[in-house]
Order: C-alpha cells, then structure tokens, then sequence
C-alpha cells in the first residue's frame, strides 16, 4: 500500500462508542452447510459486514478489509437462531484500523441469554475516491475493556508486523539461494 502524505494537522479523536454497531440476523435453511448447521462462511460475512459498517463509521468514509485475524469459532449456529455481531474499533494507526467482533447466537423464539459463538478481529484501511490510503481519526478507549482490547490490539499489530516481516525475509533469502516457490 502506498504512503499517506504527512498532514500537519491531525484529526481530531473518536470515542469507541460513536461507530460501535450491531447487526443482527435469523438464520434460515439457506445458510447451511452440509452438516446441517450455519456455514461457517455466512457467519464470516456477518462478521465483514459488521466490521465494515464500524470501520466506514470510524474513519467517515470508505474502508477495506486488509486483514482477518484470528477468527474462533466457538459453537455451532443453527437454523432459527438469530445472530447478533457486535463490532467496535480497538485501535487506529495512521489510515488502518483494527475492528473486534463477537458473534451471539440465541434461539428466536426462547428467552433464554445469547451464547458467544464466534470472535474476530479484522484490519481495515481506509481509502478515498481513487482507493489511496487516508488518515483515520484516533480512537479514544472510554472504559477499561477498551483500554484493555486497545492494548491487545497493539500486541497483535507487533505480531502481524513481524510475521510479514520474517516471511518476505525468508522468500528474499529463497530467492537469493535460487530456491523458487
């Protein structure tokens, strides 16, 4: 991705709470797999699209998923359950955020609490008109959980860095031995 330009002025902060979202869904026959439960695939588009709508909201223009880390799913979903994906930014950079989701499930038709059934965190970038990386407001945690899933979410930015970077050192070493792929 190219570089954002160096701007003197920075935008000014956005609490967690203000593109924090929820998107809610019935699962019908259509979703799924051969097992007869949710496939895992529908559930991951949930996921896009709820950490696309907090990323648009955050950054106040278009986003993309770069990345998806560590997607967990925890317990199947099944037809009749209604999905609830809630999103919110943990963290921003200069033009990248990273979105946590949690995936609930409960029965449609008991009231019984919802289940977490799923995580994620997903990078976005934000981009403009021509897709070319912008700047992106800072979040500002409000509460000790997000203090605690900002804090995370530099551990695992670090982590992300640093197994791109000793992967393209690993094929540059290949490639300097004549090794192809």
């Amino acid at each position: 991705m190219t570089e954002i330009p160096d701007e003197p002025d920075a935008l000014p902060g956005k609490p967690t709470s203000a593109s924090r979202t929820t998107l809610s869904h019935i699962m019908t026959s259509h979703d799924t797999n051969l097992l007869g439960t949710v496939h895992g695939g529908v559930i991951m588009k949930l996921v896009d699209d709820a950490a696309g709508a907090v990323a648009g909201r955050h950054s106040g223009g278009p986003a993309v998923t770069a990345s998806m880390d560590e997607m967990a799913f925890l317990e199947p979903v099944r037809v009749g359950d209604l999905v609830h994906v809630k999103a919110q930014v943990n963290w921003t950079g200069r033009s990248s955020m990273e979105v946590g989701v949690r995936v609930l499930a409960e029965r449609w038709n008991e009231s019984t609490p919802a289940t977490q059934v799923g995580s994620a965190y997903l990078v976005f970038a934000a981009v403009d008109a021509e897709g070319k990386p912008r700047r992106v407001p800072p979040v500002l945690p409000e509460t000790d959980r997000d203090r605690r899933r900002y804090q995370e979410a530099q551990i695992r930015r670090t982590h992300r860095l640093a197994r791109r970077q000793a992967i393209r050192e690993l094929r540059e070493k290949r490639a300097a031995e004549g090794l192809e792929d």
